[in-house]
């Protein structure tokens, strides 16, 4: 049976399931993405629909593809004053992300941009190709304070067209020009291109990266993330990173009831194997269009379990598909979600990860001469 008739099914027996109808995708358009719908933003004064008015056939729609615009923003450094957030800078390369992972909590950032947090999130991506020299410029400022930059924070650094465009690589070699601290996060294995940077950084203190691992079963990460590296690969990066030196921290996020909680031990035993020191997990969190995408994709790849697997994400979440206060969204609430915590110290513990976390050194910031510039005497 294919996914386009599992999906009109989904929506003649419960509309408000993807969406309140608002179905604008069809199977053969989304193969290989994350999301099976491409909605309107929160923000557009009207809702598209797809429906055949006749003239022309549906399956004749094309796929989507992905499309790459550039970007001119005049800084690149963006600052952060939630409290659950462990982090006061970031800088994100791109804007949208290939990887296509249906729980993304980036996705409802793209109604910013007058784009659906649905497939456009996912093939209409945005590169800021002066990142690099907009950092300099801030990084020179003598107002500027150094504090740990977080590499991806909304949207994945090392993604697919970072092959090619190098922008995040341009981002460290800045960083590491000024002895800056930085903190990674990504799901790509492509980080380990990267070594030649990263390692001279971690040897003073400058760098340490997290690899997310949602799963050990590949099958299910490609259905979450068909576009991000497999787990064994994420597991293989965090072997080469630990290798070379470079502090790793396993990130178990989303932890999804019903889908992977279950594999909480495991991944971080692997993750302990590999070399990882630290451990993290984040609870499936579902702002704005993203519970749209998620109901979507569990309805179509996972119908059998789908109202149990909605039924803890609200028992978690006061009652509701996702509470954004701040202290719990990170974490959840209830029984389950406190279980869910428990097992996770339990297990770490039990590895010994996270004994002695590792705080970036800031210290060591400098401004180098810059051409032109006179030397200092002394």
């Amino acid at each position: 049976m294919s996914t386009l008739i599992d999906r009109r099914r989904v929506r003649e027996a419960d509309p408000a399931a993807l969406g309140e109808g608002r179905m604008t995708a069809l199977a053969h358009q989304a193969h290989g993405r994350g999301a099976g719908v491409n909605m309107s933003g929160r923000f557009e004064a009207h809702t598209r629909s797809l429906f055949d008015d006749g003239w022309q056939g549906l399956e004749e729609l094309p796929a989507f593809r992905t499309t790459v615009f550039e970007e001119k923003p005049k800084s690149i450094i963006s600052r952060n004053d939630s409290p659950d957030v462990g982090f006061d800078q970031s800088i994100n390369p791109y804007r949208g992300c290939e990887h296509g992972c249906s729980y993304c909590y980036a996705r409802p950032a793209h109604a910013f941009m007058g784009l659906s947090p649905g497939l456009d999130f996912e093939s209409k991506l945005f590169a800021k190709p002066d990142a690099a020299k907009l950092l300099r410029a801030e990084l020179l400022a003598r107002n500027y304070a150094p504090k740990t930059i977080a590499l991806g924070a909304n949207t994945d650094a090392y993604q697919p067209i970072e092959r090619e465009r190098r922008i995040t690589r341009s981002i460290l070699e800045v960083l590491s020009e000024f002895n800056h601290p930085v903190g990674i996060v990504t799901k790509s294995a492509l980080v380990t291109r990267d070594i030649d940077v990263l390692a001279p950084m971690a040897r003073k203190g400058l760098v340490k990266v997290a690899v997310s691992v949602t799963s050990l079963d590949s099958r299910l990460a490609r259905a979450m993330e068909p576009r991000a590296s497999t787990p064994t690969k994420r597991l293989g990066a965090i072997e080469q990173l630990s290798a070379a030196g470079i502090p790793t921290v396993v990130m178990v996020a989303p932890i999804i009831p019903a889908v992977n909680d279950a594999e909480i031990e495991a991944i971080l035993a692997a993750a302990k194997t590999a070399g990882a020191r630290e451990a993290g997990y984040v609870m499936l969190r579902l702002p704005h269009e993203v519970k749209e995408v998620f109901k979507d994709w569990l309805a179509t790849a996972m119908p059998d379990r789908a109202a149990r697997v909605m039924s803890l994400v609200k028992s978690s979440s006061g009652g509701k598909d996702y509470d954004h206060d701040f202290g719990v969204r990170q974490t959840g609430t209830g029984p389950y979600a406190w279980t869910i915590g428990r097992r996770f110290e339990l297990s770490c513990q039990r590895l010994g990860l996270n004994r002695r976390k590792l705080k970036l050194d800031v210290s060591q910031f400098r401004r180098p001469p810059q051409p032109g510039e006179q030397l200092s005497l002394l």
